[in-house]
Order: structure tokens, then sequence, then C-alpha cells
């Protein structure tokens, strides 16, 4: 009782209505005289009647079933819910599924007690019967009840024969698996592999070959794939590796082996997962964890300066040699053939003139002043990366804010703990200014690491004429550097995108990385432009991007955006965009 909150107006009549469901309700508390489709009525009825989220009255109707299971369900819990579960359908799609799952999972907590034991094993022949009657199409349930039906009822061969042809001999087991075989094949040819492979490996039934597990693997089922070359022994989970080695799957290879102890078949495998594993840690600029993972040893450390030195990430191959005294393997590469620049976009390539690094009043003002004779500009910003999982985010260290020629980096930093006033004047100039378009890339994410880091200043709360330049270009994968190749013809060395940003000075190359991240956009928006057909002849191509032009307000808990364009007012407010 209590489970549910009823939807019912007050009265005399609602009054009664509520006293013969309490009456009802009762009933669970002692099942010895409750025949099972009252107690599947009952359960309709709660989850009908029930005014919580779906999931929580499953949550509620399960722990109601387990504990009603306890309560004499005649002749034993077992046998009674399996005439629950012929029942169940009736109810249609809506409940089978769920209902027959809670009775499934109410049972495990049963296994254990002694006095329902006979019960189990007597229940377990009508199981059987029942799981030959899903197989018939008898009963209509899912495929995932009838794993689920196995499994709890630990059904086995000789059951299924004893409820085939009333007996366990021998001919009879060989005439059940073959029955079997005829469902597994249906099932295999409906291309329904997970019951199918959940039939073979509970009954024994030898009708897969290594063209059928071929195709698990190619259409991603690779867990059914693993449990049927289990199954079928060590030459198919050899098969399957080898698989995976073919198709890159390193991490799923390796898995295997170790599961199977096939390092002496597979000897290189761990190497090479782990080999991949620090490339991906590295191609998204997460050296720290990337030299964490590489463990000290020495030919992964290797790896990682040759990577650090492909990406000519020059100042982690010299902090990383003298970490680990790698200088002769360093040495040994030439950093001209491993490294080729012209393979990404830089600075020299955009015709950018200069770089301005910021971090007193005056050049707050001079750089302020030159911002605001912008008509465009492209903004980014960068924060120490926290590895630490659930950790706070660090605060925002630099801001990049850039024409097509000139880059200034503002150290926000020193400049809020010396002139936190003067900074927030400024920047509210040219945060709140209508007359600069402002453009970021996935902005969204910077704008709230700004609100995070320096809430108490206004220039960070506010915004006009924001856009986001990847709502230009939805189909474009990998980023803003993917972004660049698009547009572009070459995309971003993104090596240094984790590095330390708290550290003074900054070097050289964190400076141009930084820099380009915000001139970039310029470029690729005046690209875009250029390439729009109506460019010179009408107003489209203006309303083509002005309809991405964004007014934000993060002056409330959820940040709000307005959408701008020439027919949309900008009262109009979006959540998030």
């Amino acid at each position: 009782m209590g489970c549910f909150e009823e939807v019912t107006q007050e009265g005399p009549e609602t009054n009664q209505y509520n006293d013969e469901r309490s009456i009802c309700l009762h009933a669970f508390s002692d099942l010895s005289h409750v025949p099972p489709a009252t107690f599947i009525y009952l359960l309709k009825d709660y989850y009908v009647y029930g005014t919580n989220k779906a999931t929580s009255k499953f949550k509620i109707l399960l722990q109601l079933v387990r504990a009603a299971l306890h309560n004499a369900p005649q002749p034993g819990p077992f046998t009674y819910a399996v005439q629950c579960m012929y029942i169940v359908p009736l109810l249609g799609k809506t409940y089978s599924e769920g209902f027959s799952h809670m009775l499934t999972s109410s049972l495990k907590h049963l296994k254990s007690v002694e006095s329902v034991r006979k019960d189990f094993l007597e229940a377990k022949h009508l199981a059987a019967q029942l799981a030959l009657d899903i197989l018939d199409t008898v009963v209509p349930h899912e495929n995932r009840i009838l794993v689920k039906l196995l499994e709890t009822f630990e059904i086995e061969l000789r059951d299924m024969a004893h409820a085939l042809y009333g007996s366990e001999l021998d001919d009879d087991l060989v005439k059940a698996r073959e029955h079997i075989r005829h469902y597994v094949k249906c099932f295999m040819e409906s291309e329904s592999n997970a019951i199918a492979v959940a039939l073979i490996t509970r009954f024994s039934i030898q009708c897969c070959d290594e063209s059928f597990l071929i195709k698990l693997i190619e259409s991603n089922q690779l867990e059914i794939a693993e449990e049927c070359a289990t199954f079928m022994g060590k030459e198919m989970i050899c098969l399957v590796i080898q698989k995976y080695l073919d198709m890159k799957m390193l991490k799923n290879a390796n898995k295997l082996v170790k599961e199977h102890d096939l390092t002496e078949k597979f000897p290189d495998v761990s190497f090479l997962y782990k080999e991949s594993l620090v490339k991906k840690l590295a191609e998204k600029g997460c050296w720290d964890i990337a030299e964490v993972r590489a463990k000290k040893e020495t030919k992964l450390m290797e790896y990682l300066v040759y990577l650090a030195m492909e990406a000519g990430y020059m100042e982690k191959v010299d902090e990383l040699c003298q970490r680990y005294s790698l200088q002769g393997y360093a040495d040994s590469l030439v950093p001209e053939k491993v490294f080729c620049g012209s393979d990404y976009l830089d600075l020299k390539k955009l015709s950018a003139e200069e770089i301005v690094w910021v971090d007193e009043i005056n050049g707050l003002y001079n750089a302020t002043s030159y911002i605001e004779a912008c008509k465009i500009i492209g903004m980014d910003c960068e924060w120490r990366p926290n590895f630490e999982k659930n950790s706070k985010p660090n605060k925002v260290s630099i801001i990049q804010i850039a024409s097509d020629k000139i880059a200034f980096i503002f150290d926000l930093i020193k400049l809020y703990e010396d002139e936190p006033k003067v900074l927030d004047s400024c920047f509210r100039r040219i945060m709140c200014s209508s007359n600069i378009l402002k453009l970021g890339y996935d902005i969204q994410c910077d704008l709230h690491q700004l609100t995070q880091s320096y809430g108490e200043l206004e220039c960070f709360q506010s915004y006009e004429m924001l856009l986001d330049v990847q709502k230009l270009f939805k189909g474009v994968t990998g980023g803003l550097s993917g972004l660049s190749k698009e547009i572009l013809g070459l995309s971003l060395n993104k090596a240094r995108r984790n590095s330390n940003w708290e550290q003074r000075p900054l070097s050289q190359n964190q400076k141009e990385y930084a820099a380009l991240d915000a001139v970039v956009l310029v470029h690729i928006f005046h690209e875009h432009i250029q390439r729009q057909p109506q460019f010179g002849v009408s107003e489209g191509c203006k309303a083509e991007w002005k309809s991405h032009v964004l007014t934000v307000s993060c002056r409330f808990p959820e940040c709000k955006a307005v959408r701008v364009s020439q027919c949309v007012s900008r009262s109009r407010v979006r959540q998030g965009d």
C-alpha cells in the first residue's frame, strides 16, 4: 500500500473504491489463496494507477513482487511464477516483457532458500514446457524473456527432453537436441543471432562455423561472437582474435588474449594495444596521461617521444628525453623526416603579422582600442587541464582575441589579480558591442568556463553578436582542426591542446598555437562568405550566417541565448544555444 498515489476525485464513491483497492492490496501479504491471474491483474492495476515515472514504478513493483513471492504462493514460488508467465502475454506488449522480467528477476533471490528447493526442481519441467511453447510461438514472449527463463530455471537438455518426450533417456536426449537444432537454424536464417547463440551454448548444438563467427563480428555483434567462439573452442577464439587484429580492434583482441591465456600464441597483442592507447591519448593532446599509461616501459616511452616529434611538440620531446634518459633515441631520429610542418596550418600561411601578449593595463587599453575598430574577430580561451575524475576544472588562464592579422593573448589570471575593474570595463566594451561580430568554435563551452572562472565580472555575463562557426558546417567532423582542413585545405596541429596554460612565460609554440585558434576562425568565416553564390549580388549570404548570430546572457543559473535574424525578434530566447 502507498506505493503509488491514486488519481481520483474526492467523494463517497471514491472512498468506497479506495477501500476495495486496499482489500485487494492486502492480497500481496498472503498469496496462498491468490491465483496467478489475480496476481497479474493486481500488478497491472498497480502499474496503471501509479503516478510515478515508468522506471520508478517498475522498481517499486519489483520490490513488491520479490516480497510477495516469499508469501506462500501455491504450490510454490517457482511454479507460481511460470504460471504467471503463461498469463502475462494476455496483457499485451506494453506489460508482457516488463512483468516477465520482473518475475524472473525476483526468483533469483529465492534460489538459496532451502524450503523451496523442491518446488524449483519441479518447476523446471513446467519452465521447459513454457520455453518450447515460446519457441513454437504458442505463448508470445520476446526472445530476451526466453533467454532469461532458460537462465533462471537452469534448464538443461534433459529438461527439454522430458518436456518433449516424457523421459530423459539417451535416445530422447539426441532427439531433443535435434529438435532444438531446428529452432537454432531458423533463428540464424532470420538473423536472430542472440537467441541462436544462447540455444547453441546452453544445449551444445553443433551447427555454426567460421563464417558465422565472421558474420557476427562484421555486424558488430561482438559479445555474441565471443560467446559462440568460447563454446566452439580455442581454435575459434584464436580466429576471433586474429579477425580483431585485422580490423585494428586491439582492445577487444587484448581482452580475449588475457581471458583465455593466449599470450604465447599472440605475444605482441598487449604491446600493440598499449601502443594504440598511447597514440590515441597523444592525438587528443593528453600527453601527461599518455606518459602515465606508458608506465616507464622503454619502448612505449620511445614511441611517445616519436609521437611528440611527429606532432612538432619539441618541448615535450626534450622533457621526456630528460626525464627518461632517451636523448640517444631522440638523436637517432631525423626531426625533418618525422615532422613535416607543411602538413599543418600555421600563422605564416595565414599571413598573420603579430602576436601581442597582454598582461598589464596599458597593453589592455591598447588592445581594446584596436579590437573595437574591428568588424570581425575570432575568440578562444585555454585553461590548464585537470585529469582527475569528478574534479573541478581549473580557471581559464588566457583568452585569445584576433583579427585576420593580429592576435592578442590576454593573461586573464594576472589581469584579474592586478586590475579586475579595468579588465571588466575593457572586456564589456568588446563583448557587449553590437558592432563587432565575435566568432568562436563550440563557443558555449568557453562561455560556461569563463562564467565559472570569473563569475564576479560582468563582462563574462552578457555577449552581443556571437557566432559559433560550427553551426555553419554541421556535416564537418574533427573539430576546429577538421573544419580548417575542409575549408582552408590544412588541419591544425592540436598537440599542445592540453599543455600547462598556467606556466609563465608561455613558450613561443604555446603562444602560436593559442593565437592560431583565434585567427583561423576569421579566415574560415571569410572563406565561407566568399564561397556563397549570392556574394556581392544580394543580402542572401548575409541572412544565411546572420540567422546563427546570438545574443547571450549568463546572468541566470542556465545560460540563455537569443537568436538574432532579420525575421526573428531579439526577444525570443533559446536555451543552451
